[in-house]
């Protein structure tokens, strides 16, 4: 489900001068409700995050999505047919029937897509409710919030729809910085490939510069090797200092946590996310293979969370426990403890570099 979907965020976007920085209750459509932030869940065992990934081979578009049960910590199987069942259960994953099956999910994005495409919304999977999550923000008007209730009023339920604070943009500034062209970004995770050392960190920030300074105006410790904005968000910048930076992310209390291994994300499943800003907070995942339509181009198959977010917090980190998970992309910031932080997925940053975290 997670490459199949072509779940969209549309998203206002409202740049700010400088870089990035480091780091259901269902409804039925005509049930508009305000978004709350859900309990984290438990972070996913690693085997729990291999038989996400094996069920995802076996199945792909047979399975409507999987996420992770709050209450026992497994990983739940959603699947509409006897032979999808039978192929779910065979990997030992527990399995869930649910009504509309992944093309049928599909089906009503792409109706979204084509008559409420409105700045301000997003939409992307919760398989928990085998709906299609909507959030609109602030910005939003009556008017269109009328017509987007109107589209999904059409879709028999398969949508849910839920206001959310703030507006969604890019978030931009940051701290544990890292400069260049003039921005200050930061990096997301510390990376390796044949003993050279290496950074990830967002894509529209490797698009200002090829060269990275630890300080403004100060030497250069690293060189962008690659990057990829729009379509995907992310990139590399090699370091050439001589540096051998530790593998870890700062908790912005006086420690760290160690990063050994990489993957992706569960729905349902807890995260923290490190970042300038906001520092660290925590939250739920709540839906994947998000669109993000930019004003200067789409990135797909980004993660939506609970997280709380703000301006300055780009570019950070999404973990759980010693696992990567993703960059931080951006939110419509948060209210109290109700956010709705985007993360790139890190692992196929990963891949595309061939690096892995330490």
């Amino acid at each position: 489900m997670r490459r199949n979907s072509r779940a969209r965020l549309s998203l206002s976007l409202l740049l700010v001068a400088g870089a990035l920085g480091l780091g259901a209750t269902p409804a039925t459509a005509a049930e508009v409700h305000t978004a709350v932030a859900a309990t984290p869940s438990a972070i996913p065992s690693a085997s729990a995050y291999a038989l996400d990934a094996a069920v995802e081979r076996t199945l792909g578009a047979d399975t409507a999505g999987t996420y992770l049960d709050r209450k026992t910590g497994e990983l739940v199987v959603t699947v509409t047919t006897d032979r999808a069942e039978e192929q779910a259960r065979a990997t030992g994953a527990t399995v869930r029937r649910v009504t509309r099956s992944a093309a049928q999910l599909d089906s009503a994005i792409a109706t979204l897509e084509a008559e409420a495409k409105i700045t301000g919304t997003s939409w992307g999977i919760d398989p928990r409710t085998n709906q299609v999550a909507v959030e609109a923000d602030s910005s939003v008007s009556a008017r269109d919030m009328a017509r987007l209730e109107a589209v999904a009023d059409r879709l028999g339920g398969a949508v849910s729809i839920s206001r959310v604070p703030g507006v969604f943009h890019r978030e931009v500034l940051g701290g544990g910085a890292i400069y260049g062209g003039g921005s200050r970004c930061s990096a997301a995770f510390n990376v390796t490939k044949g003993g050279a050392r290496y950074f990830v960190t967002a894509g529209h920030c490797t698009n200002i510069s090829a060269n990275w300074s630890a300080t403004s105006g100060g030497s250069v410790i690293g060189v962008r090797e690659g990057t990829s904005f729009p379509t995907n968000d992310y990139g590399i910048v090699r370091y050439t200092d001589g540096s051998s930076p530790a593998g870890s992310v700062d908790l912005y209390n006086g420690s760290t946590q160690d990063i050994a291994s990489a993957a992706n994300a569960v729905v349902g499943q807890a995260i923290r996310k490190s970042g300038s800003t906001t520092k660290v907070t925590s939250g739920t995942v709540t839906a994947v293979n998000v669109t993000v339509n930019y004003g200067d181009g789409p990135v797909y198959g980004m993660v939506r969370t609970t997280a709380c977010s703000a301006g300055g917090d780009s570019g950070g980190a999404h973990f759980a426990g010693s696992v990567a998970l993703g960059i931080h992309s951006g939110s419509s910031g948060c209210s109290g403890t109700a956010g709705s932080a985007i993360h790139q997925p890190v692992v196929e940053a990963l891949q595309a570099y061939g690096v892995s975290v330490y």
